[in-house]
């Protein structure tokens, strides 16, 4: 076979008439029922993935907010928290204080009041040594003399007796 001598590539107006007819139906009726719809369902398709994305982009920027929103409110938290804490700090320092210095005073006045009392039970004590003392010295004096003396006498030589002892080294001892 000869290669110019094929049937398909014989050039044949009137099939080629025709052909060119058949494909502008073709085009038109797929131009006109088809291309357009399809145009269409793809131009709405493209619109709502453009849509879907603007979303998105508007979706992260608003959880882009939230977030920076959620750190600022945890760092002021944070601070508050700290705050708090520093407040009560001082507040239990103060009250510290307050109760050590309430206790000192308290310590303050008890060791006074016990000092009184000492110093009281001390001049009770001498006191009653001095009676005691003049009471024995009256007793002494009347068997030495082995006669009863009179309050003017009696009086003179509780004087003298008290007069000579030295009662300072008590009184020293207790302060």
């Amino acid at each position: 076979m000869l290669l110019g001598s094929s049937s398909l590539i014989k050039v044949v107006p009137g099939l080629m008439i025709w052909t060119l007819v058949c494909f502008a139906i073709t085009f038109f009726v797929l131009k006109r029922y088809a291309f357009g719809p399809i145009q269409k369902l793809i131009d709405e398709r493209r619109e709502r993935i453009r849509e879907s994305l603007e979303e998105a982009d508007r979706a992260r920027e608003e959880a882009r907010k939230l977030v920076e929103e959620h750190r600022a409110r945890i760092g002021q938290a944070r601070s508050d928290a700290e705050q708090i804490l520093a407040e009560a700090r001082r507040v239990a320092d103060a009250q510290r204080e307050r109760v050590k210095e309430e206790t000192e005073a308290d310590r303050q006045r008890r060791l006074e009041d016990t000092r009184r009392q000492i110093e009281a039970e001390t001049r009770r004590a001498l006191e009653q040594i001095r009676a005691e003392v003049a009471e024995l010295t009256l007793v002494a004096a009347s068997k030495v003399t082995g006669k009863v003396l009179d309050d003017a006498d009696h009086r003179r030589l509780i004087e003298e007796a008290v007069g000579d002892l030295d009662f300072s080294v008590l009184e020293q001892e207790t302060v």
